[in-house]
């Protein structure tokens, strides 16, 4: 087996590949028979599968490493690149839709193919190509930004993730001085940050107009493909998060007040500390942690098994925080190697063992739907991927005592909780973002004004009262990188939370029925629309107002009557 370090990198002649495509698609359009059509649909999807996995790899090394000038210079000719092919893809698709041969491929590959493809015109023409490349600068400036960032705290300098740890420290002192420190580099950049992101939404919004539609918003649910619910529907969703999370949210935070001796609205230095003697930590360090997810993954089935040994041995996960090192984590795909990668941060808290578990679901969904054609049916839309890795967290907490060992109840109690009083947050993102998009005009203080407003709404436990620079301003919303690089997905999130709630509760009543029901929503890949996976494996929808309610009645019930005694 390759490993990661042994992949090799080769810039494609762009040129060659336009003219390929073209070929490809003009033979498409004379195909006289089903089997000559299906042969180019597969080449070209051989074609597309090479330069993902080129472009990924590129970008692999970059986040690693946003330092390394070469990966750099790679990754700008990527941002250049994909628009200017978009073009001829657009070209081949319009083909795609009009073959006379459809039905014979969608009764092989699936109609979501179809259905895709025409969301997938809506969002391009070659008149927004200059805006697609300035976009894609941006993001990748803002990220190279955080990267950067080199904070003192206490006669040392931190990344961003290397300070994470001080921030949720049980010494009171050392928190809020993490908090303020973070929060002052932050506010140090904000013109920048400001600047950034003003120019996005000019740039998005005029990619909409351009396109002739209503707003941003439209072309960004366009973009996540949101092909079976709309705007409306998730504006309902956001209305049954505030009528029934929010206020079960509400109670722990108070419970969590109270527990800690803290005043109510809790301090976001406060917030973060859920138990007075110290959150709940990893019992080991990232080999530790290695070794109980390689116990856990060969003990679960044997796919799982056979995955996680081809990522050990591959090399194919990148998890400690470094300099220089792009933050956040996430798992994609090298399609020309059939392996997905996992990248992380890893910093001693236990967001380590719930990242690499989280992203193992993605790896996992793609490890088990590597082989299928067309390269877009490997993942299903955004919230269908995030039901792969937020569900895979509660699977997990089967080995939850060789991850955390004592602090084993403190993590099965916080990360219940945390999970539950994620979708307020998630979903004031996206609430956030509808608001930017439908009124592109706001300047930098009214859309840190906004945010302000919304946190009242949906995180009311929380103290709004400037002590700490950027976040008590209502500014925090610049530290979450989706809203600048991946608009729109955050209610994703949400959505798939609501659904790994239900795997959860699930798992309480029987452990080995939850994991069929996952292996059968997992093993669709992205061959049907999101609804339409979770009706396949016996899933409600996130989307009645029946479900939410059913998971805030579960989470509250489990939270209420858990035994913290003996925990400080």
């Amino acid at each position: 087996m390759i490993k990661f370090s042994e992949i090799p990198y080769s810039r494609p002649d762009i040129e060659e590949v336009k003219a390929e495509m073209q070929k490809l698609t003009e033979a498409f359009k004379e195909a006289a028979s089903y089997e000559e059509a299906r042969d180019l649909f597969v080449r070209k999807d051989a074609l597309e599968r090479h330069l993902e996995s080129v472009s990924t790899v590129a970008q692999i090394r970059h986040s690693i490493d946003t330092r390394d000038e070469f990966y750099d210079n790679e990754v700008l000719f990527w941002n250049k690149t994909f628009p200017e092919l978009q073009e001829y893809l657009q070209i081949w698709t319009e083909a795609l839709l009009a073959s006379p041969f459809r039905s014979e491929l969608e009764a092989e590959f699936g109609n979501v193919v179809f259905l895709n493809a025409e969301i997938e015109l809506k969002t391009f023409d070659p008149s927004i190509i200059p805006l697609l490349q300035e976009e894609n600068d941006l993001t990748m400036e803002y990220e190279k930004l955080l990267a950067s960032a080199q904070i003192p705290f206490r006669g040392k300098v931190y990344t961003i993730a290397q300070l994470g740890p001080f921030k949720s420290d049980a010494d009171d002192e050392t928190r809020l001085a993490a908090w303020k420190a973070e929060g002052g580099w932050y506010k140090d950049n904000q013109a920048k940050l400001d600047e950034f992101y003003d120019r996005l939404v000019e740039l998005r919004h005029e990619m909409s107009q351009k396109l002739g539609l209503s707003d941003f918003v439209e072309l960004g649910y366009y973009r996540m493909t949101r092909n079976c619910y709309d705007r409306n529907d998730v504006d309902k969703f956001r209305e049954a998060v505030r009528k029934y999370i929010v206020p079960v949210a509400d109670g722990i935070r108070r419970r969590q007040a109270e527990r800690l001796g803290m005043q109510y609205p809790l301090s976001f230095a406060d917030n973060a500390l859920m138990f007075r003697s110290g959150n709940a930590k990893p019992a080991g360090d990232v080999n530790d942690i290695l070794g109980a997810a390689s116990r856990f993954y060969d003990a679960l089935s044997p796919e799982t098994g056979e995955f996680w040994n081809t990522m050990m041995e591959g090399e194919l996960l990148d998890l400690l925080s470094t300099e220089g090192k792009e933050g956040g984590g996430y798992c994609t795909s090298i399609h020309d190697y059939e392996v997905p990668f996992i990248f992380a941060n890893f910093n001693g808290t236990r967001g380590d063992v719930e990242t690499v578990t989280h992203e193992a679901g993605h790896a996992f969904a793609d490890w088990m739907n590597r082989t299928r054609i067309p390269v877009e049916t490997v993942w299903p839309s955004m919230e269908g991927c995030e039901v792969h890795s937020m569900s895979m967290e509660f699977f997990a907490w089967r080995a939850s005592e060789d991850f955390f060992g004592a602090d084993t109840r403190k993590f099965l109690y916080s990360h219940l909780a945390e999970s539950f009083m994620f979708i307020p947050y998630g979903t004031m993102v996206d609430h956030f973002q509808h608001s930017v998009f439908e009124h592109p005009e706001m300047t930098p203080a009214e859309r840190h004004a906004e945010w302000k407003r919304l946190l009242g709404i949906y995180m009311p436990w929380l103290r709004l009262d400037g002590e700490i620079p950027f976040y008590s301003d209502g500014e925090g919303w610049q530290r979450q990188h989706h809203i600048y690089v991946m608009p729109f997905y955050y209610i994703d999130y949400c959505l798939a939370q609501t659904v790994a709630l239900e795997f959860w509760a699930m798992i309480q009543k029987d452990y080995d029925d939850a994991w069929a029901h996952y292996m059968a929503y997992t093993k669709q890949g992205g061959s049907e629309v999101f609804t339409k996976l979770l009706e396949n494996a016996g899933l409600a929808s996130p989307f009645e107002e029946e479900t939410i309610k059913g998971i805030c009645r579960r989470a509250e019930e489990y939270l209420s009557a858990y035994d913290l005694t003996g925990i400080e």
